[in-house]
């Protein structure tokens, strides 16, 4: 064959040659170059690279239309901005898992032979009659990019067992295409399956949700209506990477594989471990295949693939020689002696790259351990199960490595001992396994926590908040507008704390009890924004206005009957009331001061913008900011008013109204009653942080579930690579870890907490998807 390459603004795009007639008839032809990497051999490749200049491999070449001036979108393109996020988190989860030291595990994957794929016509998008042959899509862990692109459906599953490098793969995946990508192209978004009910909501709802989750700025309105991120899944610039099918409940998978061939033209990469996956599409009559989709499964690791990996992950032992490590002997004996009993047990254990990564973290990483013991367990159960135990203890006796974002707040470091780790990572997965998934967010850490102490708890610290500045800013009132003594102001100052705690706690409590049956409140995406910025609707300002009045007026109400008819019977009336008219305006007052607060702050909220990288930090952080200006709003909304009211209007409170003086000390008094008791109290029982602070960093260390620092505690566990960070939320890096860890904690409480809820009466919680 003979022929001439075809150049296009500089980019190669096939070749036109000319068949000898040895070939067949002659005529002039053309191929698409990816198909070469499937077609020629290795020494085609390299000679046509040396030839015309085409790149080794698939992935280096660049798609068309190339980027040009006419192409480029703006910075603030939603789906530019996008991928700029994705590109950063998840170049970042690569280098902290060490993924390139000291070079990726030769994973490598084939096409399956189990009976779990479409017809090949319908996967080759073919037309009615063509003959249809399999696709040759074998290949290793860098040619996956080029594995996907050879589909013409874009439909690929990815099967692996637990630990198989299931997550490898969609993280090499992502990075893969988002380095060839040019703008305009789909985003790669990794969705986690697991939190996926595909019996109540719709696919594509639920994974608007997630990216709004993860990229609050994607809330922002779209300009034809709807949000940013649900027009990117309407106009096909998402492409899902849908990771842990077998992570829903078995008797959802067929609602879920419905829900996924409804979306034919849907482009997807899908994980699943292959048991679980095999019983979905072969297990009943209604079951069928992932429509259009190949199948390709993950192969097992040998000690050709991993043995040099743990050998140059090692320090060396010089007085072996230069290339002598800690592993010589055992990778000696699995090379020499493959089949007696326990070295097969340990060859089978380490087919796996999660448990060579485990191996590495406590032989080769840590001092002072030798592998050798790993030839000493009598079942691959056994030996399992000790990698997994030693993990915690060997990765927090190491110091760890500093991945902080410069731009992020250096916190100082702490040190965390292995038992203290241990028991709290366990009451982590416990918590997980609880609620049936793998992310561990900030916002649902209390959910695990019965109803009933969420309420007293809330309803503690929502009445301490109001009681305790009321009690106190009685005193200054008190001594200043009246002529009752120091004495009088104390006890009385001590009887109203006592008392509207007492009924702001049992109304906060109760209405947080009626209003929590359901999942935890999500966090605010949205951030403070005096000037500029996208503005909610006028329709959500005035709801916010009303449920503020709603609430206010009869809070007031309730305030205003205690101070007349239980304190002022009691001895302790300070003449301050008002009459009639302080009875009337007060209601009024607090009713219009709640709902102008609540309607000021849906203005000033604003999507975040898409220039910032969320992570759970700087989700919690955005969201503390926003309740401390809902204080200082409720501050100055109570406050100003009841100042001017009282201090320029003499004899509004009889006898003792004197002026600017009590004017002062009543506005200031009402607008700190007005930020603890109704901001702060609004923030404790409706907001997602206000719950994370009465329950994560409040009552889960009082009682030795997690430790003060909550965030430094998680932070430093992803530092550490016992977590890795998947938008707004945490995952544990090793599903199995997590499984082990869940299991560890209940078993070590079971006897203090026989009829402890964690993981009983449960569906077992698969643990595929985060695994390697």
């Amino acid at each position: 064959m003979s022929g001439a390459a075809v150049w296009s603004s500089g980019y190669l795009i096939g070749v036109v040659s000319l068949h000898h007639a040895t070939d067949g008839p002659g005529r002039l032809t053309a191929s698409r170059v990816q198909r070469w990497y499937k077609s020629l051999s290795r020494d085609q490749i390299d000679e046509l690279s040396e030839l015309i200049g085409l790149p080794t491999r698939a992935a280096h070449l660049t798609r068309l239309p190339p980027p040009s001036a006419q192409l480029q979108l703006a910075d603030d393109d939603p789906a530019e901005a996008l991928a700029r996020e994705v590109s950063r988190q998840w170049r970042k989860e690569e280098e902290q898992r060490r993924v390139h030291d000291p070079f990726p595990l030769p994973l490598r994957f084939r096409c399956t032979d189990r009976n779990v794929f479409d017809h090949w016509a319908n996967i080759r998008k073919l037309p009615r009659g063509a003959a249809a042959h399999p696709l040759p899509l074998d290949g290793e862990l860098d040619q996956i990019v080029e594995a996907y692109l050879s589909v013409p459906s874009s439909r690929l599953v990815v099967l692996g067992e637990a630990g198989a490098g299931k997550s490898i793969l969609t993280l090499r995946f992502l990075v893969d295409w988002l380095d060839a990508r040019v703008p305009g192209d789909r985003v790669p978004v990794i969705f986690g399956l697991g939190s996926w009910d595909p019996a109540a909501t719709s696919l594509r709802d639920w994974m608007c949700a997630q990216l709004v989750r993860d990229h609050p700025f994607l809330a922002a309105p779209a300009a034809h209506g709807g949000s940013f991120a649900r027009a990117l899944l309407d106009t096909g610039k998402i492409l899902p990477v849908l990771d842990g099918f077998d992570e829903i409940p078995s008797g959802l998978h067929g609602k879920a594989l419905e829900a996924l061939n409804k979306a034919t033209t849907m482009p997807l990469l899908l994980t699943s471990r292959p048991d679980e996956y095999s019983r979905a599409v072969n297990d009943s009559k209604e079951s069928d295949v992932l429509t259009a989709a190949a199948v390709i499964e993950l192969e097992g690791l040998t000690v050709e693939d991993y043995g040099d990996y743990l050998t140059r992950a090692s320090r060396p032992v010089r007085g072996g020689g230069p290339d002598s490590t800690v592993w010589d002997t055992v990778l000696a004996r699995l090379r020499e002696t493959p089949f007696t009993p326990c070295t097969a047990n340990l060859a089978e254990v380490l087919s796996t790259p999660l448990m060579v990564s485990l191996a590495r973290t406590i032989y080769s990483d840590a001092p002072g351990q030798d592998p050798r013991e790993l030839l000493d367990f009598p079942t691959p159960e056994a030996l399992q199960k000790h990698l997994l135990a030693a993990f915690i203890p060997a990765v927090y006796k190491l110091a760890p490595t500093d991945d902080r974002d410069a731009d992020r707040p250096r916190r100082r470091r702490r040190h965390w001992t292995p038992e203290h780790a241990q028991h709290w990572l366990g009451y982590l997965a416990a918590h997980l396994a609880e609620l049936r998934t793998h992310d561990l967010a900030w916002w649902q850490l209390g959910a695990a926590v019965s109803r009933s102490t969420r309420m007293l708890v809330v309803g503690f610290l929502a009445g301490m908040a109001l009681g305790v500045p009321t009690g106190i800013g009685n005193l200054p009132v008190d001594l200043v507008g009246t002529t009752h003594p120091l004495g009088f102001a104390i006890e009385r100052g001590l009887l109203v704390w006592l008392l509207h705690g007492l009924v702001a706690g049992l109304v906060f409590g109760l209405v947080y009890g009626f209003a929590r049956r359901g999942p935890a409140s999500e966090p605010s995406t949205l951030h403070i924004q005096l000037f500029g910025g996208i503005r909610r609707n006028a329709a959500e300002i005035i709801r916010r206005f009303v449920l503020g009045f709603s609430f206010g007026v009869p809070a007031a109400i309730a305030l205003e009957l205690l101070d007349r008819f239980v304190i002022g019977p009691l001895g302790f009336d300070d003449g301050l009331s008002g009459g009639l008219r302080g009875a009337l305006l007060f209601p009024a007052e607090l009713g219009l001061g709640a709902g102008f607060a609540l309607a000021i702050m849906a203005w000033l909220e604003t999507p975040i913008d898409t220039t910032s990288a969320i992570s759970a930090s700087d989700l919690l952080r955005t969201n503390r900011k926003n309740a401390f200006v809902y204080m200082l709003v409720w501050l100055l909304v109570l406050g100003l008013p009841a100042g001017i009211a009282i201090g320029g209007a003499p004899g509004y409170l009889g006898e003792f109204a004197t002026g600017p003086v009590l004017g002062l000390l009543a506005g200031l008094t009402f607008g700190i009653e007005g930020a603890f008791g109704g901001g702060l109290g609004y923030g404790l029982s409706f907001t997602a942080w206000g719950q994370w602070v009465a329950l994560s960093r409040i009552w889960l260390p009082l009682t030795g579930r997690l430790p003060w620092a909550v965030v430094a505690f998680l932070d430093d566990a992803h530092e550490r690579g016992v977590l890795r960070r998947a938008g707004a939320v945490y995952q544990f890096r090793h599903a199995q870890l997590e499984a082990h860890l869940a299991h560890t904690f209940q078993t070590h409480h079971a006897s203090r907490r026989p009829s402890s809820p964690i993981m009983a009466e449960r569906e077992p919680l698969a643990t595929g998807s985060a695994s390697p």
